[in-house]
């Protein structure tokens, strides 16, 4: 599943304020592209393409969200018969979506409305991560310098720019 890269970011941002090591990892990689290298490394995935210098507070969203959908895409067109949905998709449409879902894992439609009933849970609710400990957290803004910034870097990767439609190669969807 992916998401809105801005929206990613962001989220990404206000997670960190809440994740000591997470956020000692973006303040160090202000200072050195080796940094978020080291971190992709610990992925488990090369780090050697990801070695980019953190230069504004929304860089660490974006580049995780490069990570993992170039690793999507190097499943997909290694022969994995793996697909994507997108979000946003699933929250305007959940009962279809979910239907989609458990279509392509050849799982009973009828769990659908079962499915969409878990959406109501935090699923976070008892950690750091839950929406009443981040959801208040102020996030950074979009300025144009840093659009223009993070567009080269969603560039660099391949990915839909910022304000482009960002649908990734199969992604399932009802539309």
């Amino acid at each position: 599943m992916y998401r809105d890269i801005v929206t990613t970011a962001k989220s990404f941002y206000r997670m960190t304020m809440v994740l000591p090591s997470f956020r000692l990892g973006c303040l160090l990689g202000t200072l050195s592209g080796r940094i978020t290298k080291m971190a992709v490394d610990s992925l488990g995935v090369d780090g050697s393409d990801f070695q980019v210098r953190l230069d504004n507070d929304l860089t660490g969203g974006v580049l995780l969200s490069a990570v993992t959908i170039s690793s999507y895409l190097n499943l997909r067109r290694s022969g994995f018969e793996v697909s994507a949905l997108r979000y946003e998709d699933l929250v305007a449409r959940p009962l279809d979506m979910c239907r989609l879902i458990l279509e392509f894992c050849h799982l009973p439609v009828s769990l659908a409305e079962l499915a969409v009933k878990a959406f109501d849970v935090d699923s976070q609710r008892n950690s750091r991560l839950s929406k009443s400990v981040i959801g208040h957290l102020k996030e950074p803004q979009l300025t144009t310098q840093k659009k223009t910034n993070l567009n080269k870097l969603l560039k660099k990767y391949g990915m839909p720019l910022i304000g482009e439609p960002g649908i990734i190669e199969g992604t399932i969807s009802c539309s």
